[in-house]
């Protein structure tokens, strides 16, 4: 529930957040992706510490709208490093710093800004897409990125593609995902007397367990993106993170790598919940 301290935050505040957030989630051992434990997928933990720091500012700019955070962030990313490494941290956090800007509760907030995006923000959005030209884009039917931009708001292009995609799926429920699944199980490893990274460890699994990943499923298909969900709950269920489990770990990671699945939606949910919890806190909320 909010707290009547619920507070504006100052782009300097957002910075610094989003940035710890992304070096957080790079601290935990997350199956499958990029992490301190192991490169992948021809990428280097440097390449995403660089990310988030050419990125923060952009994400961050005062009274910037969700569009322009996005592209300013993938545009600073893509200088810096030369490829894609945060477009879905940027779409995901990119709304949530705006709403911490707004002195309201947080996922009231987050709501007034997601019925506010209009096709500015669309243009903005669709021309991040191409710059960052993530694995497994393909062609749609509406609204194809890979085209000229259509002009559409970002929430309906959001709602056209939110079957097939999780992160455009969060545009249309209020980011249902990272309250229910990510703060959930980040506030239940808490109380389990986890501490960081491995609070973060369990936000992934939890989110891998529970949602096909949308990433596996474009480049891989929908099929092996929930095959894999299954196997992660079950190979997983009754886990007890407290022993710090690496090898077990560490030896699904490999595999996963081995077969080319990277879990990217999942992690980039990861960091979103790390840095909404860090707004809740720093505004003065809390959870009920």
């Amino acid at each position: 529930m909010a707290s009547p301290a619920t507070k504006a935050l100052s782009a300097e505040v957002i910075t610094d957040l989003y940035r710890a957030a992304c070096l957080a989630e790079l601290d935990a051992l997350k199956v499958g992706n990029v992490h301190a434990y192991a490169a992948g997928h021809r990428m280097e933990v440097a390449d995403f510490e660089t990310s988030a720091t050419v990125s923060a500012p952009q994400l961050a700019r005062a009274a910037a709208s969700v569009g322009e955070r996005v592209r300013g962030g993938v545009e600073a990313t893509v200088a810096a490093v030369g490829q894609n490494t945060n477009l879905g941290i940027l779409l995901l956090c990119a709304p949530l710093a705006l709403a911490s800007e707004i002195p309201a509760e947080l996922r009231s907030a987050l709501n007034r800004v997601l019925d506010a995006l209009d096709e500015a923000d669309g243009a903005d959005v669709f021309e991040a897409i191409r710059r960052a030209n993530p694995g497994g884009l393909g062609k749609a039917d509406r609204y194809d990125v890979t085209a000229d931009a259509p002009a559409v708001t970002l929430r309906a292009a959001m709602a056209e593609a939110a079957p097939r995609d999780r992160i455009a799926r969060a545009y249309v429920t209020g980011f249902a995902d990272l309250f229910e699944v990510g703060l959930t199980a980040l506030e239940t490893a808490r109380a389990q007397g986890l501490a960081a990274p491995w609070t973060t460890t369990a936000v992934h699994l939890a989110f891998l367990a529970e949602v096909p990943d949308s990433h596996i499923a474009r480049k891989h298909g929908p099929d092996t993106a929930e095959a894999i969900r299954r196997e992660t709950a079950t190979t997983f269920r009754g886990l007890d993170l407290r022993t710090q489990p690496v090898e077990a770990l560490l030896a699904y990671d490999r595999r996963l790598k081995a077969a080319g699945i990277n879990p990217g939606t999942s992690a980039d949910f990861t960091v979103a919940t790390l840095f909404a919890d860090t707004l809740l806190r720093a505004r003065g909320e809390w959870l009920a």
